[in-house]
């Protein structure tokens, strides 16, 4: 019985060996080999390592690019920047009016839903994308036409408290959809700020809005990204946001469409932290020696962590404590990255093999960046699955 048993064991242990070097390299729709997916960091290394000197990925990348939809200057948004530049009003605003020798039409007034202030004894006056100077004018024009006044009184409208707007954010974002932003949220009120006279607000900023919606991506074309206002559709420049300019910047009205366009291509310059970049990345770790028993054990709910914007796979496979230890038994890991294209929502897994990258001096060609809801997971060395096995073929002869 003890001799069968040994001869059952010694087969579980060829067959177990012989599992662990027949797995092929995982398939994918996309043609990412040769950098043909949505970064070119995800292409299979050359194991030959000629030309290990030039970095490549970047101009693969922007080989797929189409021109920018805001021109080489973008000289055409300033146009567009200046007739929305300006603190305007939008639905729900809280405005508090005077008019000199006149306290009948003195008080606070919201703008109604139909993006209107309506005063006692006068029609609605447009408040919905007006700035307070011109609400201030269609006021007096109809005082004079009504006989209050026979010439233009001092009038004074200040926003007392800007409200939250509600905005829809399309295209190349990671998020997209509408998102409410600015005012204040839930239901604390802030009745110091609203006794004040004056208001001012950075949380209604299309910068806001797109962050909002999970940030631009890689693939965003932000010279020209669209705003659609009362049917009037503009464009506008943020480049300057990763240039370090003062970059356009509007304030948003509840109604506004935002739509970022796509240059088709991953943009490595994108990659980086800003204001209207993803505010960070949330990846999915996974590295059991073994399949765990149980949830508790395997550390289920733990091992899903926010790491900056701009961090690349090695970075994420330190952070899963898949590099380093004694180089006798853990020196032949892999690891493999599960990503998802965000424009055509087709998945990838690229496997790789840390100590060959790791070494490489060509290793930022071959090491992508990682993207909102990506997986990292490794796999233990050659030595730690032969342990395993004897493990496991210890307990099978008990």
């Amino acid at each position: 019985m003890l001799k069968s048993t040994r001869h059952v064991s010694a087969a579980l242990a060829v067959l177990a060996l012989s599992n662990c070097a027949t797995f092929d390299t995982p398939d994918n729709l996309e043609p990412i080999a040769v950098g043909d997916g949505y970064q070119a960091q995800y292409r299979t290394p050359d194991v030959t390592r000629k030309e290990a000197s030039f970095l490549k990925s970047a101009q693969i990348n922007a080989k797929q690019c189409r021109p920018l939809g805001g021109g080489a200057t973008g000289k055409g948004s300033g146009i567009a920047a200046t007739s929305l530049r300006g603190e305007r009003l939008s639905r729900n605003d809280l405005v508090n009016i005077r008019i000199s020798d006149d306290e009948t039409f003195n008080g606070d007034y919201v703008v109604s839903r139909d993006g209107t202030i309506k005063l006692p004894f006068l029609s609605p006056i447009r408040a919905q994308g007006n700035r307070t100077d011109q609400i201030e004018d269609a006021i007096s024009a109809q005082l004079i036409a009504k006989d209050f006044f026979t010439e233009r009184p001092r009038i004074s409208v200040r926003v007392a408290d800007f409200a939250s707007v509600t905005v829809g954010v399309a295209g190349a974002v990671f998020e997209p959809h509408s998102v409410e932003i600015g005012g204040v949220q839930g239901d604390r009120i802030d009745s110091r700020r609203q006794g004040a006279l004056g208001a001012s607000t950075e949380g209604r900023n299309l910068s806001v809005a797109l962050r909002a919606a999970g940030g631009v991506r890689p693939d965003a074309d932000i010279s020209a990204v669209e705003v659609r206002r009362n049917g009037a559709r503009y464009v506008l420049d943020m480049r300057g946001v990763f240039e370090g300019k003062n970059a356009v910047d509007i304030m948003l009205l509840t109604g506004d469409e935002i739509n970022v366009p796509s240059r088709g291509c991953f943009q490595d310059d994108l990659m980086r932290p800003s204001p209207i970049s993803p505010p960070g990345v949330r990846l999915f770790l996974s590295n059991l020696t073994q399949p765990a028993a149980g949830n508790a054990v395997s550390a289920i709910g733990r091992d899903v962590r926010e790491v900056p914007y701009g961090t690349r796979y090695m970075q994420a496979v330190v952070d899963t404590n898949c590099v380093g230890g004694a180089r006798a038994t853990s020196a032949n890991r892999s690891a493999v990255l599960f990503s998802r294209n965000p424009v055509t929502d087709v998945s990838v897994v690229i496997e790789r093999d840390i100590e060959d990258l790791l070494r490489r001096a060509d290793r930022d060609d071959y090491d992508p960046y990682l993207l909102p809801g990506d997986s990292i997971a490794c796999y233990d060395s050659t030595i730690t699955n032969i342990g395993e096995v004897g493990r496991v073929l210890g307990v099978l002869a008990l």
